[in-house]
């Protein structure tokens, strides 16, 4: 029998209502059961503070338990790829960080594709570096700093974890300001900071967090911060982008899940992740950490995503970085 026209296109979108509505229903529902945040990196790192941080907000936001499972190694990768693998279903996540963009440029045989098996979800937090030096290098500027490097080529040092924001804030600087500077690799920024203010290093592109009460309490002299805005918490020192111009690098973090992950159920994590982030006690929590509170839809994470991980191979490609 042929259906009138009318009739047939009524009954076509009354189909398509119905295989939309049970997708609808089961997104209004999730999360149904616990859902697990896979962060790559050992507890007790700023991105295990990040992913706790969202994590119990998640919970109280949406009635279910979001626990932290740490899947460190590889420099991310280990927990990286177990997203990527693991069901589109919502409940594993991706506690995304800075190393996840630097690591798409700088390994080449992994089992994974970052941009194209990680779906963004929202950004939590982006935290800035300070350019910093030992009291003794004869550098109070950005500009003085330059040209001591350049009258001593390849003698002047900075420190830091391999591949990590840290190495290549510097790195990015370096090839920015047209200098050579002397990387020096340590296993996280601790030993770094010793060595800094014990004079054995001349500069690190440190975290906030990290370097501010050594930075208050005289034992390192700041000279700029690596974001494109002057910060809060230091708000005299001037930015490395108002000597060397179109200059930024900060750490950020944000959350991802595996690709084909319903976009109800993203949209619903995104709407509660930004929802947290506008509470007035989490972006304090925040600011304690030196940071800044990231906002946005998923395609604003994703254009992130994209663009750090392009600059980020560049910065990769230019220094001759070599995984660890």
């Amino acid at each position: 029998m042929k259906l009138p026209r009318r009739q047939f296109l009524h009954l076509a979108a009354g189909a398509a209502a119905l295989e939309f509505c049970p997708r609808r229903a089961w997104a209004q529902s999730y999360p149904a059961r616990p859902v697990r945040l896979i962060v790559g990196y050992p507890p007790g790192g700023p991105a295990d503070i990040a992913a706790r941080l969202i994590a119990q907000q998640l919970s109280e936001l949406l009635g279910q338990q979001f626990f932290v499972e740490n899947r460190p190694g590889a420099a991310g990768n280990i927990g990286a790829e177990a997203v990527a693998k693991s069901a589109p279903d919502g409940y594993t996540l991706l506690h995304v960080a800075t190393n996840n963009a630097i690591n798409a440029g700088l390994y080449d045989n992994l089992n994974f594709n970052f941009i194209r098996d990680i779906a963004p979800v929202a950004g939590i937090m982006r935290v800035p570096n300070i350019m910093e030096v030992n009291p003794s290098v004869p550098a109070g500027t950005v500009a003085a700093f330059i040209a001591y490097a350049k009258a001593n080529p390849g003698q002047v040092s900075f420190g830091a974890g391999a591949a990590t924001s840290q190495h290549v804030s510097g790195e990015l600087f370096a090839m920015m300001a047209g200098i050579k500077l002397l990387f020096v690799p340590y296993r996280g920024s601790g030993p770094a900071l010793t060595d800094l203010m014990g004079g054995h290093l001349n500069a690190m592109f440190d975290a906030a967090s990290s370097s501010i009460a050594y930075i208050r309490a005289g034992k390192l002299r700041p000279l700029a911060v690596t974001t494109a805005r002057r910060i809060e918490v230091l708000p005299d020192i001037p930015t490395i982008g108002e000597f060397v111009p179109g200059y930024e690098a900060s750490g950020w973090h944000g959350t991802g899940a595996p690709i084909n992950t319903p976009a109800e159920i993203i949209e619903r994590l995104n709407t509660a992740i930004n929802s947290a982030l506008a509470d007035p006690k989490m972006k304090a929590r925040i600011a304690d950490l030196g940071g800044t509170v990231l906002t946005g839809s998923p395609a604003d994470f994703g254009k992130l995503l994209a663009e750090e991980t392009e600059k980020w191979g560049k910065v990769v490609k230019f220094a001759g970085i070599k995984p660890e």
